[in-house]
C-alpha cells in the first residue's frame, strides 16, 4: 500500500517539477530598448535610447532565482539629434566620440546579473554589473512591470516588462561636461523575450 502511495505521489509531483524548471527567454531586439535620461545645463532632461540589443534572461519561479544577460551596441545610441545643421557634428555623433561612449574603442556595453530578488512569482529587483567604457560597476534595476503570457498574434510564450535604475557616469570614467551635463544617468528599459 505504501509503495503504491509513494508511486502515486511521484507521478503527481513529476509535472510540478517540470513546471518548476528554469525557463530561458531570448530578448526580442525589436521590443527591447534601454532608454536613458540626463540633466542638461540644469534646464531640461535629454532623453535617448540604444536601438540594438541582444541577450537573454532565465527565471525559476519555484526556486525564486533568475539571471539576466544584456549586450548593447554602443553605436546605436540616439537622442533624435542626428542632423548636423550648421554645427560640425550632431549630438548623436558627439555621444559616439571619446567624450562619451567612445564606440570606436568600446563598441559594446553589457549588463550581467549577480542576484535576482522575487516578490511572489515575479522578479522584483536585479543586482548586476554594468560594463561601460571597459569599467564594471554594480547597478541595481527595479522591475516595475512583469507579465508572462502567450503573444496575442503569434501565440508564442513570452515574458517581459519594464525596469528602471540609475548610475553615475563619472564612476565609469565618462566625465565630459560634468556638472553642466548631469552625472546621474536615469535608466528605463522596456524588454520582451520569447521562451527558448
Amino acid at each position: 500500500m505504501r509503495k503504491h502511495a509513494l508511486l502515486g505521489a511521484l507521478v503527481l509531483a513529476a509535472p510540478l517539477a517540470a513546471t518548476a524548471a528554469p525557463e530561458t527567454y531570448v530578448l526580442d531586439p525589436y521590443h527591447t530598448y534601454p532608454n536613458f535620461t540626463v540633466d542638461h545645463v540644469g534646464v531640461s532632461a535629454i532623453r535617448g535610447q540604444f536601438t540594438k540589443t541582444s541577450g537573454k534572461f532565465t527565471v525559476d519561479t519555484a526556486a525564486k532565482t533568475g539571471a539576466v544577460e544584456l549586450v548593447i551596441d554602443a553605436a546605436s545610441v540616439t537622442t533624435g539629434d542626428h542632423d548636423r545643421g550648421t554645427r560640425k557634428r550632431s549630438r548623436d555623433e558627439h555621444l559616439r566620440t571619446a567624450d562619451f561612449f567612445n564606440v570606436a574603442e568600446f563598441p559594446k556595453m553589457s549588463y550581467k546579473s549577480t542576484a535576482v530578488t522575487f516578490n511572489g512569482d515575479a522578479p522584483a529587483e536585479v543586482e548586476g554589473q554594468l560594463t561601460l567604457l571597459g569599467v564594471s560597476k554594480p547597478v541595481t534595476l527595479k522591475i516595475e512591470r512583469w507579465v508572462c503570457k502567450a503573444h496575442p498574434f503569434n501565440k508564442k510564450p513570452m515574458c517581459g516588462g519594464n525596469a528602471s535604475g540609475s548610475f553615475k557616469r563619472t564612476d565609469f570614467g565618462m566625465k565630459y561636461g560634468v556638472p553642466a551635463v548631469g552625472d546621474v544617468v536615469g535608466l528605463f528599459i522596456g524588454f520582451e523575450g520569447y521562451k527558448q
